[in-house]
């Protein structure tokens, strides 16, 4: 099995673990049913005191059941994996819950920041947790509609209830940690890094190409581009470099090309030599 692979389970396992940690930790203590299969277990852990742990397993086996019939190919042994290591996390550290945050806010802000961060790293290694997203998956599939709103749609009818079970304004809270989630597992996943797309229209590639180089030294694309008003023909100039590059190039291009339109975009992810490889590696 390839190095790659290894990291890729490493990462649902040790985010899965996280997922049944912070449930412990944040959500029950705090009554918070943020979607999900956790939060029907939270649910129903108010109503009747069912084991959280149990109650995941209990649905987890009969959806993995039906996903591995209806679903076949997605449901991979990393797929698996997630799905059984959370309620097992859940069970052994069942031992927090008293001592978890029970401040609503507080839960729904820093629960929600490191169940995205696990639910990241778990889906970063193309796993999952199973649960909702199994359901989801199973709606997309015999109704035809998206992936994600049969996701919203079952996390709307888990909130809906919270509201009923607990109060609107713990429903509220529940939102936020959704909210919250949803940002950073976008984050764990795409790895977003201080990193900017710059794009120059000028009529002097030459020189900025120059200032580009001595500067930042970084490399750039030229792409022939025309006035939309005037109907001159300029270029089009695209570089990537780091936010504190950026800065420098910034003041660099102020001072000795003025005239060039400069646009500095943030970027999620960059791969490739300078980035994701050192600049000056050389393939072997």
């Amino acid at each position: 099995m390839k190095q790659s692979k290894w990291w890729d389970y490493l990462l649902v396992i040790v985010g899965a673990i996280i997922v049944g940690v912070t449930y412990n930790a944040f959500l029950l203590p705090a009554k918070l049913a943020a979607g999900g299969l956790s939060g029907i277990t939270t649910i129903l852990y108010e109503l009747f005191k069912f084991d959280p742990a149990t109650v995941q397993y209990l649905v987890n086996i009969p959806l993995f059941i039906l996903g591995l019939i209806f679903l076949g190919k997605d449901f991979t042994l990393k797929s698996i994996i997630g799905t059984f290591i959370v309620p097992t996390a859940i069970f052994f550290s069942k031992g927090i819950v008293p001592h978890g945050v029970t401040d609503p806010l507080l839960s729904s802000i820093y629960g929600g920041i490191v169940l995205g961060l696990g639910l990241g790293l778990v889906y970063r290694g193309n796993g999952s947790t199973g649960g909702t997203v199994t359901i989801a998956q199973l709606l997309r599939k015999f109704t035809g509609i998206s992936s994600g709103f049969s996701q919203l749609l079952v996390d709307a009818i888990v909130v809906i209830t919270s509201a009923l079970v607990f109060s609107f304004e713990l429903a509220l809270y529940a939102l936020i940690a959704i909210y919250v989630t949803s940002k950073v597992i976008d984050f764990a996943q795409l790895q977003t890094g201080d990193n900017k797309m710059v794009f120059i229209i000028t009529q002097n590639k030459s020189d900025v190409i120059n200032v580009l180089h001595e500067s930042v030294d970084r490399g750039v694309t030229e792409i022939n581009a025309l006035g939309g008003y005037s109907g001159e023909q300029r270029s089009l100039l695209l570089s990537v470099m780091e936010t504190k590059e950026a800065i420098f190039f910034k003041q660099v291009m102020q001072r000795e090309q003025p005239n060039s339109f400069v646009i500095f975009i943030n970027t999620s992810e960059i791969l490739g030599r300078g980035f994701s490889k050192g600049k000056y590696d050389i393939e072997s």
